[in-house]
């Protein structure tokens, strides 16, 4: 009889997996790519990219970070000239390519930070000048707000910007190396201009704090850097990553600009060095909210590619104890398995969801702007704060929680989920790191609360509906049982609680808060309003087109899984707060019963029972090629064994028998270990004697 053959079993195993199930799968990948229409851009671009020779990744692992970028630029040419000619390209197509190639490239700097601070903050001189050189490529930008001294502390950066009323000019300059702009994008060896975060100094000496400028720094031909200006990349990053990407430093020795290159649509300086104080303290924030409000999308779609990977991988990994087919079980079904990587499907989906009503949002902020209106400025700003903390720390746990849910094989190159780590990592500390956000958030909050007493009737934004529930001062948690946590309103209604009784309580004690109360608050306060947001998705499910009733089904159950774990996650505030009650004791001597027993076995249900069958449904869902996975373990067909075989035969190191190595170092080090160990004999042999 021959022997079992695992790896062919690989690709029974996905099949079988596939075939259980019961979704529609097109119809629910239309969904979570926002209609037909959208998903076949991308599937028609996917197609062209992946026969790209350029934008082939199975040497990727192995250039040094020169080739990388020197490639990089080679991708964003083909993009920009070849392909977007070649195939007629519109910009969301040009987008969705830039997406899906998936290295972090100077030219996305320019696209999600240059360009649309500038079109936000330009005058229209300014924008009638340079906007269509923007839009076309003509001129490549970076935002240069971070410095080697300073980041999250955006008014106490050095660069200053002093107005020269008799020449109207403003000058540029680098008082101490301390205020040299650092881990810039693009700023290394690819832009041209800038628009530079700098301190407003007026004749007299007088500090108005930070502005935006607009300034040149290579020449358009030569590409050298002009006169004044100290350019160049700031090194290699952690793991390796955004090796493409050419972060760079800056300093600038009283370099002069022109009084039009200042970003006044929200403030600026008459000729005479006058301030023109702008609508809005916050307004030049615009551009920073766009780069957030992006980052939840991104989020979703990081979880969704990891959890992919590391579900299709451990439904055809067996390992452990046998099953009824005499086999190894499979190691997705193990419940301690599952249970961590089914949720991460549900956090996808929601933060892919979330992301667009957020996008919404801010097209629509943009446009109040233009027109001189900043009455959604604040609710953008609490809300982007908020959610940059929350998906970049989850997105960035769920990554790394499902390379280790692959054991020992996740940690392989191949397997794809170390290098999406490496790469999504610094969204943490982008424009500083999260805890600082979290007071901004704190603040929001407060002030939120303390509208409360200020008026008889108030009104509450989606980031604040929570605080309705201490207007009636007698405060009653809901009661709760098994059952409870089949509606989705329950856990809801608990995270609501929980933000409203974590910001009473932050209000009480402003004057001696606890180590960790601005954190905590941030987080619920946030998880109230994805919350609520949440609600809204699956009350809109029956109203989707292509959603069957099943379809309906299950994705209210993926929403309701993201809700219950939410909770679950939230325990040591709603148990400190008696938003759960102990269950009586079973008999006199057990003692009381776990309160969230009930939450935590429906949590179970949901990942064992009733979305495990539907799991690779769900996952083929977000319509990932195996181009765009990139990994060994999460081939569509299920033979990882096959495809890890594969890949390592392509190590470098494979090309020889015998490594150049063994000559220069290996042979003389066993030469010396034999001689030490001949003369260990030797003396031993003398010894006997």
């Amino acid at each position: 009889m021959a022997p079992h053959d695992a790896a062919k079993q690989n690709a029974i195993d996905m099949a079988n997996a596939r075939a259980a199930t019961t979704i529609n799968v097109a119809a629910v990948r239309d969904f979570l790519h926002d209609g037909s229409e959208t998903w076949q851009r991308h599937q028609r671009i996917v197609k062209i990219l992946e026969k790209e020779p350029l934008f082939d990744k199975s040497q990727r692992l192995f250039i040094s970070r020169t080739e990388q970028y020197i490639l990089g630029q080679a991708k964003t040419k083909r993009l920009l000239v070849d392909l977007k000619q070649k195939h007629n390209w519109s910009e969301k197509d040009l987008a969705v390519a830039f997406a899906v190639q998936d290295d972090p490239l100077p030219i996305t700097l320019h696209n999600v930070a240059f360009e649309p601070i500038f079109r936000l903050q330009a005058s229209p001189e300014l924008l009638a000048k340079y906007g269509d050189l923007t839009a076309h490529k003509a001129i490549h930008g970076a935002y240069l707000q971070t410095e080697l001294g300073h980041g999250t502390n955006v008014g106490r950066l050095e660069t200053t910007a002093t107005y020269l009323p008799d020449t109207r000019e403003f000058e540029i300059h680098s008082p101490t190396l301390t205020s040299t702009k650092w881990w810039i994008g693009a700023l290394g060896k690819t832009a041209t201009h800038g628009v530079v975060q700098a301190k407003l100094i007026l004749p007299g000496g007088k500090d108005m704090g930070p502005h935006l400028f607009f300034v040149q720094l290579r020449d358009l031909n030569t590409h050298k850097v002009l006169p004044g200006l100290t350019l160049g990349d700031i090194g290699p990053k952690a793991m390796g990553a955004f090796g493409a990407t050419d972060n760079g430093f800056a300093r600038f020795d009283h370099v002069r600009i022109p009084k039009g290159n200042m970003l006044s649509r929200s403030a600026g300086v008459t000729d005479a060095g006058e301030y023109i104080t702008p609508p809005h303290a916050k307004l030049s924030y615009g551009g920073m909210l766009y780069i957030r409000s992006g980052m939840t999308t991104s989020a979703g779609w990081a979880i969704g590619k990891a959890a992919t990977i590391a579900i299709r991988y451990t439904t055809v990994r067996r390992q452990g104890e046998l099953g009824a087919d005499g086999l190894e079980r499979q190691v997705l079904s193990y419940p301690s398995l599952n249970v961590r990587l089914v949720p991460m499907v549900a956090r996808a989906y929601v933060f892919i969801e979330l992301g667009r009503f957020l996008s919404r949002g801010f097209a629509s902020l943009a446009q109040g702007l233009a027109a001189g209106d900043v009455s959604q400025l604040a609710e953008m700003h609490m809300m982007t704060s908020g959610l940059k903390v929350l998906v970049s720390t989850t997105a960035i746990q769920d990554i790394e929680g499902a390379r280790r849910a692959m054991g020992g094989h996740g940690y392989s190159g191949f397997s794809g989920v170390g290098r999406l780590y490496a790469d999504y990592l610094p969204a943490a500390t982008y424009e500083g790191e999260n805890y600082v956000l979290d007071g901004q958030v704190l603040r929001a909050a407060l002030k939120s609360f303390r509208g409360l007493a200020s008026t008889s009737s108030p009104k509450f934004s989606p980031t604040s509906s929570y605080v309705r529930l201490l207007l009636d001062k007698n405060i009653v948690p809901p009661q709760l049982t098994a059952s409870s946590w089949n509606d989705q309103t329950v856990p809801i209604l608990i995270l609501e609680w929980r933000a409203a009784l974590l910001v009473n309580e932050a209000a009480q004690t402003a004057k001696e808060p606890d180590s960790t109360l601005t954190q905590r608050v941030s987080r619920a306060v946030t998880e109230a309003f994805v919350a609520g947001q949440v609600g809204g998705m699956i009350a809109a499910l029956p109203t989707k087109p292509g959603l069957s009733p099943k379809e309906v089904d299950v994705l209210r159950k993926v929403y309701l899984l993201y809700l219950l774990t939410v909770v679950e996650a939230s325990l040591v505030d709603t148990l400190s707060y008696g938003l759960f009650r102990a269950s009586p004791a079973g008999s006199a001597d057990s003692g009381p019963r776990d309160p969230t027993r009930a939450l935590r076995l429906a949590i179970a249900a949901l990942c064992n029972t009733t979305l495990l069958p539907e799991i690779i449904g769900l996952t083929d869902a977000f319509g990932f090629s195996d181009w765009e996975l990139d990994s060994a373990l999460g081939v569509y067909d299920g033979r990882a064994y096959e495809a890890m075989w594969a890949r390592a035969q392509t190590e470098p190191l494979n090309k020889t028998e015998v490594t150049e190595a063994f000559e220069a170092s290996i042979k003389p080090i066993l030469l010396h270990g034999r001689e030490l160990a001949a003369g260990a004999a030797a003396t031993k042999s003398k010894s006997k004697l």
